[in-house]
């Protein structure tokens, strides 16, 4: 079935395995990020079976699918929860991110109500703009916090590159690790998540001499992709291939290189320049931008996107003959990895999944998905 996204589950555990050997000898546990595979059960369990026990998303509902599934895990909603989902991240997280007062009350509330202890990570703001609190706000609010029942402050964390593209450099690392330091004796707590980032990390990780409080990071895209995120560069003794995006020829002609006709703007409020190349075979692949992030796909032979529609990539094919049938690889950026992963139109393939697993899967699906028709289709990603 095309298109489908082949997922190498060896490749992965790999990376796992060697970034969590690597991490724990600089004093560093790792939580296994899913988000970015939209929290596959057998990614999931792949990174558990690694040895990685704390995972995290930002979707709650994707942290429930994960713990519905037994998978033995500690779960982390990986952003301030939404007023609206305060019962669900109470109920099915152990430890949510946390930036806004109002939020923790609520989370208080509702923990108390469902006589639970409620574990929380405040984030701190450290230049990237995202999300967190001000560091010089940080003890007056962890102050507000611990005067609420039903909850329990468990670390710190901070992110970095994400949106600003602020980088995790030495120095802000000892200014991060220095207010750790501080609100902890100020306080007198000893936090067991003191999380300096994410897979941006690995290089100040790799060149420090000193990590000073910091204990944990969370890593998505250095697990998956094997790469570091500030510049791309490919982590030594990593798979950098473990996913690969399998689409279908749908229409090979010889063709212009320049439409022909009044131009106007396209389907997505784009005006579009087109190169004079002449005369050009060109491809077209059955999957488009309702799909995937085109822009962050590469192809493994040859070949030039052109551009994409909704459901189309456009390709030149240079000198190499493709027809109606044939299939084309692309390598993912993150993403491109996101948006694929997320895609009910894409399918998945696992590779190198266990037979116990995938009569389990089988079963499972056949189970959820015979009153809507798609039991075979949905199957099929499984084989």
């Amino acid at each position: 079935m095309t298109p489908r996204v082949e997922i190498d589950l060896r490749k992965i555990s790999h990376n796992a395995r060697v970034l969590k050997k690597w991490y724990e000898e600089k004093g560093i546990q790792i939580t296994g990020v899913v988000k970015g595979v939209s929290a596959s059960i057998e990614i999931a369990k792949a990174l558990i079976d690694s040895g990685i026990t704390t995972l995290a998303d930002t979707k709650i509902s994707r942290i429930q699918k994960m713990k519905s599934s037994q998978l033995n895990a500690t779960y982390l909603l990986l952003r301030t929860p939404a007023l609206s989902e305060i019962d669900e991240v109470v109920r099915f997280a152990d430890i949510s991110m946390n930036t806004e007062l109002e939020v923790i009350r609520a989370l208080s509330k509702e923990a108390v109500k469902q006589n639970k202890v409620h574990s929380i990570i405040l984030m701190v703001e450290m230049g990237d703009l995202r999300e967190g609190i001000m560091p010089e706000d940080v003890p007056a609010f962890i102050e507000e916090v611990l005067k609420l029942p039903g909850i329990q402050i468990v670390g710190l964390a901070t992110n970095f590159a994400c949106f600003g593209g602020v980088i995790p450099t030495e120095q802000k690392m000892c200014e991060f690790s220095a207010l750790a330091m501080k609100v902890q004796k100020q306080f007198s707590l000893i936090f067991p998540y003191i999380s300096g980032g994410n897979s941006a990390n690995y290089n100040w990780l790799k060149h420090t001499k000193d990590v000073g409080v910091i204990n944990h990071l969370r890593l998505g895209e250095s697990i998956f992709l094997g790469r570091e995120t500030v510049n791309g560069t490919p982590i030594p003794g990593l798979y950098q291939d473990a996913f690969c995006l399998v689409a279908e020829i749908i229409e090979s002609k010889y063709k212009p290189s320049v439409p022909f006709g009044e131009q106007r703007k396209n389907a997505f409020g784009e005006k579009v320049f087109f190169q004079d190349r002449g005369m050009m075979q060109r491809a077209i692949v059955g999957i488009g931008r309702q799909d995937v992030f085109v822009s962050g796909l590469t192809p493994l032979l040859p070949v030039e996107i052109l551009g994409s529609s909704s459901d189309h990539i456009i390709l030149d094919t240079k000198n190499i003959h493709l027809k109606p049938g044939d299939e084309i690889k692309f390598s993912l950026d993150y993403g491109a990895l996101i948006s694929a992963m997320t895609s009910p139109y894409v399918y998945k393939k696992y590779l190198h999944i266990s037979e116990k697993d995938r009569c389990s899967k089988r079963r499972t699906k056949r189970i959820t998905n015979i009153s809507s028709g798609d039991t075979v289709n949905y199957l099929i990603s499984f084989l």
